[in-house]
């Protein structure tokens, strides 16, 4: 009787199960990078109705958050909490409820963009939402 270690995971492959494990791995890099795409030019939008003159920061995938925060008035080391495991959902949560409000939404919109979010950042970028800074108080100082 053979045991699991006496076996050769490598009997049975043939260059037709690695051409589709490969083609699977390229098809899901595309996949990601189209969804990355999305939610970046999404932000983009989000970061031109508020007025900023580097949207482009959108598509930079760590500054785009350090613009976001700016964007709704927190300190940036808000940014250093979103790095924490846990504590990053609360701040999550809180931040995304800025941004609705922001825009002029409720809590409904905070719990589209948070539930999901593929419906509802094109709702902020593509609807007739206006980003209004004086909707919240400043927190940056």
């Amino acid at each position: 009787m053979m045991t699991l270690l006496q076996t050769n995971p490598y009997d049975g492959m043939n260059s037709g199960d690695v051409a589709g494990a490969m083609a699977m791995g390229v098809g899901m890099l595309f996949f990601y990078l189209i969804v990355y795409l999305f939610f970046s030019f999404c932000l983009y939008k989000i970061f031109q109705k508020a007025g900023r003159d580097d949207a482009w920061a959108a598509f930079i995938p760590i500054y785009n958050t350090i613009v976001l925060v700016d964007i709704l008035k927190k300190p940036i080391w808000w940014f250093i909490l979103l790095m924490i495991p846990f504590v990053n959902i609360i701040f999550a949560i809180m931040l995304t409820d800025r941004l609705s409000k922001f825009f002029g939404k409720d809590i409904l919109m905070t719990l589209l963009l948070l539930v999901l979010p593929f419906i509802g950042l094109p709702i902020l970028a593509f609807g007739d939402a206006a980003y209004n800074p004086d909707a919240l108080p400043d927190d940056r100082k």
